[in-house]
């Protein structure tokens, strides 16, 4: 048996070399970072900089190829699948995501009225002139632009910007009432980084219209084929660096820590409620969803998610881990048509994290401020958080934007987030890392189900072909004759 271990060891070693290392890289960072700040010397924002530099870099490269590999895997995966497969994929993804964003809302609520971890108002306060977000919108004008933003005016400017509504005052309009949203000039402009929704919502629509066009396509579907296959390599490059760009993310995140004690001090009873809900939904809701459906355990399809987690982790961004992601479901043996199409989608509109946290802290907020919260504010927020979730863009702290729109519903100031800011960063962390195993266990139940499809459409397709090689046959027999 000794002899067995020694001889498996290098090839587990071999194996999962990449995800030890990058593993290694968030636990080096963390306690490099403690040591820093134990070091008595006052770090300056200039030094963090230096720290989270090549962090940054490696950072710009996952993003760098977020677009063409969304763009190209959607496209090549619904061209190359028959239509009415396509349609029960797609469906049977956003059947789960929905489900598992509703469960996580639940759970949150569910533990956040429970432990009521704002139940003694007098220990927290609120920082001193902080204003972490402006309200300059209204919650139904949020709930527009996520609708507008699937449908973008300009294809090539949803790469880089999205619209945003903004309401403007100006003291020479009669009409406008200061302080009053609803009588401000409504006014819209684009702000910097990727429309995704729109560019999935294209995607789909062109992969659609290549598989109706059939044989004439075939330029355009090998191209879009090619490009997801070169973008893949390219990430297979990348992802050699993860371990050394976590490490330096990392060490330069608990470098800017203002103070530990009010991390685990004053906000800790709702951190650990956080947390918590992040750890059973993540390992418990996922997990009966994912026996339900697939008749299997998780435990080992999650253990080959390390390297996902780690990197989900240390850049806390699911759009940045999304090619990732998708080598993982890819090295699992997965269809590649049924992961570049689920993949992309999830990390687009599944936030099941974000909208847990955002139920729980819209909640924590009320508790702290004694706003009663009736069973109908309640569902408010759940609506809220589920839609707000969706319209979360797969960045780093984004959810702090769409914070705004859930105090909203129950009437708090957007100024009140900066009372959880100090652990925002962390718990981003987490919940970016319990959305990105949400998206590959997605990818994993929604192939089981679609194995007999699968399975028929290949059927099809193989007998199309011999009716076709039949045809030829007999066409060049009579011209023979």
């Amino acid at each position: 048996m000794p002899l067995q271990l020694r001889r498996n060891c290098p090839v587990f070693l071999r194996e999962n070399l990449l995800t030890l290392l990058t593993i290694i890289g968030v636990v080096s960072g963390t306690l490099l970072g403690w040591g820093l700040r134990a070091s008595g010397h006052e770090w300056s924002r200039r030094d963090v900089m230096y720290f989270q530099y090549p962090g940054e870099l490696f950072l710009r490269m996952l993003k760098c190829l977020i677009v063409p590999l969304l763009v190209s895997s959607i496209v090549s995966a619904i061209g190359s699948l028959d239509l009415s497969l396509s349609g029960k994929v797609g469906l049977r993804a956003i059947i789960y995501y929905m489900t598992t964003t509703v469960c996580a809302v639940m759970l949150g609520i569910a533990l956040v009225t429970t432990i009521k971890p704002g139940k003694d108002p007098e220990a927290y306060s609120q920082p001193n002139a902080t204003k972490v977000v402006t309200k300059d919108t209204l919650t139904s004008d949020t709930l527009l632009d996520l609708i507008r933003n699937v449908f973008p005016e300009n294809i090539a400017q949803a790469t880089i910007a999205s619209y945003r509504t903004r309401l403007s005052y100006d003291a020479k309009d009669s009409r406008m009432i200061k302080g009053q949203l609803e009588t401000y000039k409504i006014e819209g402009d684009y702000q910097s980084g990727s429309n995704v929704l729109g560019l999935v919502c294209f995607s789909i629509v062109l992969g659609i219209t290549l598989g109706k066009m059939g044989d004439k396509s075939r330029p355009l579907q090998d191209f879009f084929h090619t490009m997801s296959e070169a973008m893949m390599i390219i990430t297979g490059w990348v992802i050699w660096l993860s371990p050394l760009g976590v490490f330096f993310l990392v060490t330069a995140k608990i470098m800017e820590i203002d103070s530990f004690a009010e991390l685990v001090g004053r906000l800790g009873l709702y951190f650990m409620t956080v947390l918590l809900g992040l750890f059973l939904h993540g390992f418990g809701t996922l997990s009966v969803l994912f026996i339900l459906a697939t008749k299997k355990l998780p435990c080992r399809y999650i253990a080959k998610m390390g390297q996902v987690m780690a990197t989900a982790f240390g850049t806390a961004s699911s759009s940045a881990t999304m090619p990732i992601t998708i080598g993982c479901c890819d090295d699992m043996g997965l269809d590649p048509r049924i992961t570049r199409f689920v993949i992309p989608i999830g990390a687009t509109i599944n936030m099941d994290g974000t909208a847990l946290y955002e139920a729980v802290a819209a909640i924590f907020i009320a508790q702290l401020r004694k706003v009663e919260m009736s069973f109908g504010k309640i569902i408010a927020v759940s609506v809220t958080a589920t839609a707000a979730s969706i319209g979360a863009a797969g960045i780093p702290q984004a959810g702090l934007v769409t914070m705004v729109m859930v105090l909203d519903t129950v009437n708090l100031p957007a100024e009140d987030v900066s009372i959880i800011l100090a652990v925002d960063w962390l718990l981003d962390r987490f919940r970016t890392t319990i959305n990105v195993v949400c998206d590959a266990l997605g990818a994993i139940i929604v192939t089981t189900l679609s194995q007999g499809d699968i399975e028929k459409s290949r059927a099809v397709q193989q007998n199309e072909r011999e009716l076709a090689a039949a045809h030829e046959l007999t066409e060049l027999e009579k011209g023979d004759h």
